[in-house]
């Protein structure tokens, strides 16, 4: 996945599940997002250490999403201009 200058910030939301290129010194690949901004604050799956990365090297790191927030189908649900019910 490579980030171009000028493209729009990958959508990521808080509870996203995600599993980074390189394993933490625990052993763990996945993160849980705890925090959003220009920062992105994580927490380890294997030692619940939380960690605070710029988003760039977050969008750099990001292998794939294991799982998505509840946040991430109500913006699909914008997105689709699906009315409210």
């Amino acid at each position: 996945m490579s980030i171009k200058r000028g493209s729009p910030p990958l959508e990521i939301f808080l509870q996203d599940v995600v599993r980074l290129r390189k394993p933490h010194p625990c052993g763990s690949f996945e993160w849980t997002v705890v925090r959003l901004g220009a920062d992105i604050g994580l927490r380890c799956h294997g030692c619940d250490r939380k960690v605070l990365l710029p988003r760039r090297d977050v969008e750099k790191r990001l292998k794939t999403f294991v799982s998505r927030g509840p946040d991430h189908a109500i913006a699909a649900e914008l997105r689709a201009g699906v009315p409210d019910e």
